[in-house]
């Protein structure tokens, strides 16, 4: 009997850990598609070890030293290279610690590495997986987390492209589960009452029937529209200007770069509004002649012309050795800009005014839009482009100039320098790069070197070379001081010192999130904050590979660094360098713990119970009539939503307004079940819904739709002219 009652006990204790686990969960998966954190399954797999190592009770210094082991392995595997029982990569690693811990105590938060934060991101998960256990097994309680967890996901589901509408449901299930069976064990516990089938019927089923019905009732209740605006842009108003000073100048985009240096205003005027699946920067032009004072183009050979949709001139990549994925980004220009922006590996331009073509100068890689064969601003227009995962195998391949096969008029125009650059330049390249063998090896050694030297970020302090001053040398050796264009300069320096090909490269970061679009791909604004120069090496066997060795940006690049089993990538989210800090206020935990404790939070739960126990049965039959009621009422929902939803929108007088209705129109008639397929757009499915109902009133809908999406407002009494053709679709949805 005693064997028994063991064997449930530790059944009980094996669901609990499980409904935990779910709930930590949680808290990765907006990791995975939010960020682009390669392989989170490995995080996932730890907190699953530290949650089995707790269950059976291992000791805890066996377990602690097998938490250890797991974190260094995957540590060494992912950013070192040799045998994990060498001890050569645990030294480096050691000497990267220290140096991280001591930036930490600097605050340069941008200067830590990616083992270090990666390191961080274990222990924190360590520490979440104790408090699970602490909170489940130990204290019994479990609110604070379920509480801290829904928190988490609706903030995300705010403010982020993350759709939290499963992650609510799956939480307030597993939540209400465990505080359920939690509250059941410390009224045993409390009350000696005999556990038995008996017992946990009268308090599971319950249970059950209340978590079945409050999901029920979620799902199948009218949602009404949100009393608040949108909080993400009255608080981005409050942001101050990145930069900025007297006689500084104007943040954005610009044609000559012959004089760099100096502090500049911040800009927030919006120049292009994009549609794409993943953030990347977006290309205007490139550079390949340093001058010590600023970037030149070494050419400007007659442009080469193509049409819409041919197959872009100049390639960035050797297709054969490289994973690529084709994708396509929309792209609106506020500015009359007689150019595009694009991204590295474009593929091909299309726009739906035919008159325009477009040509591209091969010195420049900047492409021109013609209309008539004159430049004229192009308004909106579609590129298609790879996206590549490059080969860290491959990219190893080349050592020297001598075994790259490379031709020499291409060795001299992206190794050019000035004859007047410093020697202590080069030799501060051949310094960082001395202990390294590849051009990849020596490539990472430069971008890590600005973030592990003292440099500093800074828009206002920074200053402009003298006439006998080189640009690089003044950054490198004297003021440690400056924005983008001071970094990215300095790497291509840097890098050419040593004979690898390089060269500067302008455009934007992918700009500021504005949430997801009407074609399901996430929604940016750039401004001239944006603006951004960053760094492109050349590599024979992948072709070009952009660096970013400013502080506190990532490129996005994709490496994979085990060209035969995984990919690894290597990224960070960007902290755009037009984006000032905002301060958060602190926290007070002991006022905030003061607050709680004077609220009689636990007389209420105690007499909550009590109920419970008194009277279960009422209780039971309560919640199964709601469960019933809210079943039918789901059922039923075709019949009597239509009708609500009329109502709701029937009184709105808005032009604004329209666009609500219209979203609410495309739910319900997905409810009936005219789904929208994947990919297809809103004027086809449309076409589609008109030919259903043979009417061409979603027709007249989507295109004021498509009007209100590009240019922001409606004309006036919009919403009064079609709102009797909103109301007959929402009508003919009644089933």
């Amino acid at each position: 009997m005693i064997k028994g009652n063991k064997k449930k006990e530790t059944t009980t204790t094996l669901f609990l850990y499980l409904l935990g686990f779910l709930l930590l969960w949680e808290w990765l998966r907006p990791v995975d598609e939010l960020t682009d954190t390669g392989n989170v399954y490995i995080f996932l797999g730890f907190l699953l070890l530290c949650l089995v190592i707790s269950f059976t009770k291992v000791q805890m210094l066996l377990g602690a030293l097998l938490k250890v082991v797991y974190i260094l392995y995957f540590i060494h595997r992912y950013y070192f290279e040799g045998s994990f029982f060498q001890l050569s990569w645990f030294s480096q690693f050691w000497d990267d610690l220290i140096l991280n811990i001591s930036y930490s105590f600097q605050m340069e938060w941008n200067a830590l590495t990616f083992e270090f934060r990666s390191l961080l991101f274990f222990i924190l998960l360590w520490l979440m997986a104790y408090l699970i256990h602490y909170w489940l097994i130990i204290r019994r309680q479990m609110f604070i987390f379920f509480f801290m967890t829904l928190v988490y996901i609706t903030v995300l589901d705010t403010f982020t492209p993350y759709e939290a509408d499963g992650a609510i449901v799956r939480t307030v299930v597993v939540g209400f589960a465990v505080m359920g069976m939690l509250t059941f064990h410390r009224l045993v516990e409390r009350e000696a009452i005999v556990k038995g089938v008996s017992s946990k019927g009268k308090w599971g089923l319950p249970l059950l029937l209340m978590i079945g019905a409050s999901v029920a009732l979620g799902f199948g209740g009218p949602k009404a529209e949100p009393i608040w605006p949108d909080p993400v842009p009255y608080l981005t108003s409050y942001s101050e200007d990145s930069g900025g000073g007297a006689g500084g100048q104007r943040v954005g985009y610009g044609t000559d770069d012959t004089s760099l240096g100096g502090p500049f205003i911040g800009d927030d005027t919006v120049v292009y509004e994009t549609e794409v699946d993943q953030r990347h920067y977006w290309r205007v032009e490139t550079k390949d002649i340093y001058t010590g004072k600023g970037w030149e183009v070494s050419s400007f050979d007659d442009p080469v012309p193509f049409t819409q949709n041919d197959v872009f001139p100049i390639s960035s990549f050797n297709q054969e050795g490289l994973e690529v994925k084709e994708l396509t980004a929309n792209v609106s220009s506020v500015r009359s800009y007689p150019h595009i922006i694009y991204p590295l590996g474009l593929k091909s331009v299309s726009t739906e005014n035919v008159s325009y073509s477009f040509r591209v100068n091969e010195g420049l890689e900047k492409v021109y839009t013609l209309e008539a064969d004159r430049t004229a601003p192009l308004e909106e227009y579609t590129v298609s482009y790879d996206i590549p995962r490059y080969s860290v195998t491959a990219m190893k391949a080349t050592k020297s100039l001598e075994e790259a096969g490379l031709s020499p008029e291409f060795i001299y125009q992206y190794t050019q320098l000035p004859e007047t650059l410093p020697q202590r330049v080069k030799d501060l390249a051949l310094e960082i790069t001395g202990e390294q063998e590849t051009w990849f090896d020596k490539a990472r050694a430069v971008e890590r070197y600005f973030g592990q030297n003292g440099f500093t970020y800074d828009q206002i302090d920074v200053a402009v070379p003298g006439a006998d001053e080189d640009y690089v040398d003044q950054f490198l050796f004297e003021t440690l001081r400056g924005y983008c264009d001071n970094y990215s300069t300095s790497m291509v320096v840097l890098l050419r010192s040593v004979g690898i090909p390089s060269r500067w490269v302008k455009g934007y970061t992918e700009g500021e999130y504005q949430g997801p679009t009407v074609s399901g791909k996430r929604g940016y604004t750039i401004t001239n904050n944006n603006a951004h120069s960053w760094v492109e090496v050349y590599f024979p066997e992948v072709g070009w590979v952009p660096f970013e060795p400013t502080q506190g940006f990532s490129s996005n690049v994709q490496l994979n660094f085990d060209s035969t089993t995984e990919n690894s990538t290597e990224v960070e989210t960007p902290e755009t360098e037009e984006q000032p800090e905002v301060e958060r206020p602190e926290e007070a935990p002991e006022e905030a713990a003061s607050t709680e404790s004077s609220f009689s939070w636990k007389e209420l739960w105690s007499k909550m119970e009590a109920g419970f126990v008194k009277h279960w049965k009422r209780g039971l039959i309560t919640l199964s009539v709601m469960g019933l009621v809210a079943y039918i009422a789901y059922k039923l929902r075709l019949k009597w939503l239509p009708y609500v939803l009329v109502l709701i929108f029937r009184f709105r007088k808005k032009d604004d307004d329209f666009q609500r209705a219209y979203l609410a129109l495309l739910k319900q008639l997905d409810r009936y079940g005219i789904k929208r397929k994947e990919h297809q757009t809103l004027r086809d499915y449309a076409e589609y819904v008109d030919y259903f109902f043979s009417s061409k009133d979603m027709g007249t809908l989507t295109s004021l739709y498509e009007r209100y999406v590009y240019k922001g407002t409606l004309e006036e009494g919009s919403w009064d002219r079609t709102r009797e053709l909103w109301e007959n679709l929402i009508k003919k949805t009644i089933a």
